[in-house]
């Protein structure tokens, strides 16, 4: 039995290696062309089966083909190839297509690590558990009868998952109540927005916020326009600030939207793959508002695919810190025990020519992941966008106009370490029983009471310090209080609306207009020629 399960292990191995060296998966991909080739290959399984053989044979302690193949070659042949080509355990393809698809089986709330517990962040509005009356800051104790205690909050995540249908018993302790809290609940299905807020931030100008690309992110965009009234949008916060990526598809038909007809969106092409270029099919319809992307070193992939897209075309002004300078595209191919293996098969290029990819080639992948300096660029790769700008490869996508976020000072930094903000909710709460109107807002009365409760808690602080960061406290306080007097996204929208970053977005507005009357000025000078 271990023999026959060693073979079922193995032999997609090898596969994987085929696949790696010979592009076998690949659609359109041609075999080997040499026989030197084919017999480099023959030589180098041939050692390595020898190499598994012995260590096999000859380790100390019994040797465990699942961590061998699945977590030792295979991950670190891959190594050797870039950064993102990757081996997916059933779990980990699972968890992927579960991103790629936006929905899920379970509750329906964030839950996170919090002085060695597992609190509730928040519950999704709409959700069952939403529904059941599950707050922000309740501790979860036990699900389905088993202590939560040890348990990290991915494994308490995975608990609280299940199928449609499925009961799910949860017990939590919440400040104020003299016994833990059970909340009886039915699974269902959890849709995972990808466009997560759409609204009006002042009179004409609207937001969008695209977490990520998945399969619904097309609809979910142009759902949102519609609820802005596009037609009469006098400018558009695009906020792809954290955005790893996802589909390509879904970035095309986003940026397809927002460019005019025929426009070139993105291409790619690899040694054994043709170039492939999307255009806009469909168009922006002569919807000519000015645009305003927010991006950051976490924007990557799909999201620079967009942004990239949209600055080359002068379609939009670019403002925060230049991108991730992700531009490989992995083919995620299925091998046997339900895993798969992203291989990059190519690489993506703005509608200038200008390569996304960062250079990975002289870094670690430790570097290359957590890196500090993201002003970098290949003084080679020199393009230029529609209206004459020059723009550089090699580095993600540079800002047009940099912002960098305010450092938090030391007092900042302490009452959000120390989770002060939830811990004085949970006392809020405690003692206002009734249900707060949708107007309220934190008073002076409520921050002279925060005041005393870090006094009580013995938080160390001084006068001047708390009178300079008075408004900053206020802000983080609201969206505290809102997400349990009122949801999540009430205090999402708070947020973003006090964000320095998108105020620094509604006021380069004049200058993404300015980008766009300059782009068509060029052009029709060039079509006058």
């Amino acid at each position: 039995m271990a023999q026959k399960r060693r073979s079922v292990f193995f032999i997609p191995f090898l596969i994987a290696i085929c696949a790696v060296i010979g592009g076998l998966y690949g659609p359109g991909v041609q075999g080997a062309a040499a026989a030197s080739g084919d017999d480099d290959v023959k030589a180098s399984l041939q050692q390595f089966t020898k190499v598994y053989s012995t260590v096999e044979q000859n380790f100390a302690d019994p040797v465990n083909p699942d961590k061998a193949v699945y977590n030792g070659a295979i991950p670190g042949m891959l190594r050797t190839l870039d950064p993102h080509s990757n081996f997916f355990d059933p779990k980990a393809l699972e968890a992927l297509r579960e991103d790629q698809r936006g929905h899920y089986y379970g509750v329906g709330m964030q839950v996170q690590s919090r002085n060695g517990h597992t609190v509730v962040a928040a519950p999704f509005v709409g959700s069952p558990a939403y529904r059941a009356g599950l707050r922000p800051n309740d501790i979860i104790i036990e699900v389905n009868d088993k202590s939560t205690d040890g348990l990290d909050t991915t494994k308490v995540a995975d608990m609280l998952k299940g199928p449609k249908g499925t009961p799910v018993q949860i017990k939590v302790m919440r400040e104020g109540a003299d016994q833990p809290i059970v909340f009886n609940i039915i699974r269902d299905e959890i849709s995972r927005k990808s466009v997560p807020e759409a609204f009006m931030l002042k009179p004409g100008i609207g937001y969008i916020k695209i977490e990520q690309f998945n399969e619904t992110t097309g609809r979910e965009f142009e759902q949102a326009l519609q609820d802005l009234n596009e037609d009469t949008l006098k400018g558009l916060v695009l906020d792809l600030r954290g955005n790893p990526g996802g589909l390509l598809n879904e970035a095309v038909s986003v940026a397809d939207h927002l460019l005019p007809k025929g426009d070139v969106i993105v291409s790619h092409k690899g040694r054994a793959s043709a170039e492939h270029v999307y255009t806009a099919r469909n168009g922006n319809h002569g919807r000519n508002f000015p645009i305003v992307v927010l991006v950051n070193r976490n924007s990557a992939s799909a999201a620079e695919i967009v942004s990239g897209s949209l600055q080359d075309h002068d379609r939009a002004w670019i403002v925060g810190d230049n991108t991730f300078g992700k531009g490989l595209v992995q083919t995620v191919y299925p091998l046997n025990e339900n895993t798969g293996l992203a291989l990059t098969t190519a690489k993506y290029y703005t509608p200038s020519g200008r390569l996304i990819q960062r250079d990975y080639s002289h870094v670690s992948f430790f570097d290359y992941y957590y890196r500090n300096n993201t002003a970098t660029r290949n003084p080679q790769d020199v393009k230029m966008t529609d209206g004459g700008r020059t723009v550089y490869g090699g580095g993600g996508i540079s800002p047009d106009e940099k912002f960098t976020i305010p450092k938090l000072d030391a007092l900042e930094t302490e009452l959000l370490v120390k989770f002060e903000f939830s811990n004085y909710t949970k006392h809020f709460f405690a003692v206002h029983k009734e249900k707060l109107p949708q107007t309220w807002t934190v008073d002076t009365s409520t921050m002279d009471s925060f005041h005393n409760f870090l006094m009580e808690q013995k938080f160390e602080f001084t006068e001047a310090d708390y009178t300079k960061d008075y408004e900053w406290i206020r802000n983080r306080l609201q969206a505290e209080i809102d997400k349990t007097a009122f949801s999540v996204d009430v205090a999402d929208q708070f947020e973003i609306k006090t964000d320095p970053e998108v105020q620094a977005a509604i006021e380069a507005m004049p200058k993404a207009q300015a980008l766009l009357e300059n782009a068509h000025k060029i052009l029709v000078e060039r079509m006058q020629k």
